[in-house]
Parts: structure tokens; C-alpha cells; sequence
């Protein structure tokens, strides 16, 4: 049996330790919630505010608050951009790459990434579709692009629910006409609340191709090893 086979069957067989296997995506859910909460405390604070400058007396529960355009607008414009933000790097990066970034995958030499499942020797451990094949592989091995495009567009589409009813209550307080969520997507103003978001998104993934270049982070799985000359490239 090969070394490979014989650390794969190693890793398989190791006792699993729940919080360190999913330290990472916990930290983030952790985090996650601290700002969220953080997001809307101070939100309704500017609700609020909001409301006594036109003349509502009785202040808005957090709740309450919860029920508004002004929050589902504010939570759901920064989701898009996001969601966009990394459905587009998945794309980018299969297709593209980058000379000395960690984020590229190498310049001249196949990875793991390209192979075709459909070659692949079949296991216990074979995730179902690949094992299914098909249409239900062809749509597996493009599913977490297509995923973070279902978010982005359902985030997309409540950023224009959650602004169009923030508007109109700003409208109906100042005794002015409403409008339809068709009509809000064709304002300057959604374009502008999404464009935003979107150039920060991007400017923020250029960044990391670009510095991981010529920068480290030991122990980061983000990072090429701190002794690599910065023209080897890796993902």
C-alpha cells in the first residue's frame, strides 16, 4: 500500500474531536452572531432616532425593529455583495490564475481540482452524486458556485423588498407618493446601495491575491509556507 493511501486511511480511521474539527466554521458563526447583534441593537438605536425626528413618540421595540425595511434592507444589501463577492471568486479562480499568490492554483502543473470525477475511482466515501453521475454530477461538480449565486440573488431580491418598504415609509411620513419594488430597483439609489458594496467586495479579494504574494501568515492556510520565494504559486 502506498504512503498516501496508508496517511489517507490514517486520517479516516483518527478520532474525531468535534470542536477542533469545526473550529473554523464555528469561530466564524461566533463571530457572526456577536456583530449581528451588535448590528442590530445599534440599528434600532438609529431607528429610533429616526422616528422622533418625525414625530412618532413611542420609541420602536428591537423587535419591532426587526420588522422593518430600514433593517431587512441594511442586513440583505450587505449579504448580496458577499454572496457575489464569492461566487465570483470560485468562478475566477477555476479559470484564472495568478503568478506567486496563494489564492491561484499552479501556473503549469495539473491539480486535483481538475480532474474529471467521472474517472475517479468509486468508494464508501464517494459523495453520492459522483457516485450517481449524470445530470446530478454535472450539477454537483458546479454546485458551490451555483449556491452562492442562489444566495447572492435571493439577497439581491430582499435588499430591494427591505429598501423599497424603507422608502415608502420615509414617503408616507412626508406625505408623498410610494412606489413598487419594480420601480425602486430602477432608482439611482438601490444602484448605488448595491455598487457600494460590491466595488469594497472586490477591492477586498484583489488584495489578498495581490499581497499574498509578497506576504506571510504562518500557520495560515491562506498563506504560501514563509520560506517559499514569492513566484511560487499555490492554492
Amino acid at each position: 500500500m502506498s504512503v498516501l493511501a496508508e496517511e489517507g486511511r490514517g486520517s479516516a480511521n483518527a478520532p474525531r474531536h468535534p470542536l477542533r474539527d469545526n473550529g473554523l466554521l464555528l469561530a466564524c458563526l461566533g463571530l457572526f452572531a456577536v456583530f449581528f447583534a451588535g448590528m442590530v441593537v445599534s440599528g434600532a438605536l438609529v431607528y429610533q432616532e429616526e422616528q422622533r425626528t418625525h414625530g412618532v413618540s413611542q420609541a420602536a421595540s428591537i423587535l419591532d425593529y426587526l420588522r422593518t425595511g430600514a433593517f431587512v434592507e441594511a442586513m440583505f444589501e450587505n449579504w448580496e455583495s458577499e454572496f457575489l463577492q464569492m461566487g465570483m471568486y470560485v468562478v475566477l479562480t477555476a479559470y484564472l490564475y495568478q503568478r506567486g499568490s496563494s489564492e491561484s492554483k499552479p501556473m503549469n502543473k495539473r491539480v486535483p481540482q481538475d480532474d474529471d470525477p467521472r474517472l475517479a475511482t468509486i468508494t464508501d466515501s464517494t459523495p453520492w452524486p459522483v457516485r450517481r453521475g449524470g445530470w446530478v454530477l454535472r450539477l454537483y461538480e458546479n454546485s458551490l458556485a451555483l449556491a452562492f449565486f442562489v444566495l447572492f440573488f435571493a439577497s439581491w431580491a430582499l435588499h430591494a423588498v427591505g429598501g423599497t418598504a424603507a422608502y415608502n415609509e420615509e414617503q408616507t411620513q412626508h406625505g408623498e407618493a410610494t412606489m413598487s419594488v419594480w420601480q425602486y430597483i430602477t432608482t439611482s439609489q438601490f444602484w448605488f446601495e448595491s455598487m457600494q458594496n460590491w466595488q469594497s467586495e472586490f477591492i477586498a479579494v484583489a488584495a489578498i491575491v495581490g499581497l499574498s504574494i509578497f506576504l506571510r501568515q504562518r500557520g495560515s492556510a491562506e498563506s504560501k509556507p514563509v520560506a517559499d520565494a514569492h513566484r511560487d504559486t499555490s492554492a
